[in-house]
């Protein structure tokens, strides 16, 4: 059975031993095997995130969520279950601040059938691009006081009130707390304006152009508690000219996080990438795929002259 066929059960709450325990043990009486367990601490908050197989459980759907539920209550954490079938269409929220070009080229696609998605809401820490979404007839929630600081418990309340399955950070200018990328482990995609992991961070472009490079790039990746850190799925990458102002690299990098972003969104959304060992992975369906340069930019690439002058020879990486 395939990882994406699997059902997935998420626990998150405060950290307290015992927890994997009883879980597991709940699993195990009902019939149900574990096929992948992952789980981690920060700042005291535990997430647990399972794939399991319910193919041949002994208890009903309704029932195995009861029972988890119960247990939840009991353990006071938080105990959500995803099953494969739940919905024919997956629900998509997307996070914003003030700059509109990922999102319009979001919108712009599910407008045109490009996305295997609804895009349930967009939700803003300013409410600037309010009228960018209501164009759309998408509607728009701001979470940010007066400086754009988000009131998290919000947002949950909102991926809840929507029930999303995927959060999008469209040039989100915050940084998302554990409470919420715990909830939404391998389900969160971030794009920044650089080639990760160079130039993590605030002001990427500005540290690109002072570093000098020649090459600068944007990257898209799921989001984990690391700040920039997390599993790189696509990425571009494109000149700086010699002497070129900030706002000139802004420009020419613009438009390839919306491009890599949308291509992102669409691997994730057609099950054709998966996390394993803090890495993507395509799946097999989709081996000929190339998630770095397309492939015009590919066949640019020299092929010769490389070591040795033998086709056999054993070429190895230093």
């Amino acid at each position: 059975m395939s990882q994406h066929e699997l059902t997935e059960i998420t626990v998150v709450g405060d950290d307290d031993t015992g927890l994997i325990a009883r879980i597991t043990t709940l699993l195990f009486e009902r019939e149900i095997n574990i096929e992948d367990l992952d789980q981690a601490v920060r700042d005291d908050l535990f997430r647990m995130t399972m794939r399991v197989d319910t193919d041949g459980m002994a208890v009903s759907r309704d029932e195995l969520r009861a029972d988890l539920h119960e247990l939840g209550r009991d353990l006071d954490m938080d105990v959500r279950v995803r099953y494969p079938a739940d919905r024919e269409t997956r629900q998509m929220a997307i996070l914003v601040t003030k700059e509109s070009h990922c999102l319009e080229r979001l919108l712009a696609a599910r407008e045109t059938g490009d996305l295997d998605a609804e895009i349930g809401v967009v939700i803003g820490n300013h409410p600037d691009l309010r009228p960018v979404a209501e164009e759309y007839g998408v509607p728009f929630h701001d979470i940010g006081d007066g400086s754009g600081t988000p009131d998290e418990g919000k947002l949950l309340d909102l991926l809840a009130e929507y029930d999303t399955d995927l959060v999008v950070l469209a040039r989100y200018m915050r940084i998302l707390g554990p409470n919420v990328v715990f909830r939404y482990e391998g389900r969160i995609i971030n794009v920044h304006p650089s080639l990760l992991p160079a130039f993590p961070g605030a002001k990427a472009y500005r540290q690109a152009k002072e570093a000098g490079v020649r090459i600068a790039g944007v990257t898209a990746h799921y989001v984990t508690t690391d700040l920039d850190q997390g599993p790189i799925v696509a990425q571009r990458a494109f000149d700086v000219p010699d002497g070129a102002p900030i706002e000139t690299v802004k420009r020419r990098g613009q438009p390839l996080e919306a491009d890599v972003l949308l291509e992102a969104v669409r691997l994730h959304l057609n099950d054709d990438v998966a996390i394993h060992r803090g890495r993507t992975e395509l799946r097999g369906d989709a081996d000929d795929y190339q998630l770095g340069m397309p492939p015009e930019l590919g066949e640019a690439t020299p092929d010769a002259p490389i070591d040795g002058s033998v086709a056999s020879a054993d070429l190895t990486d230093d």
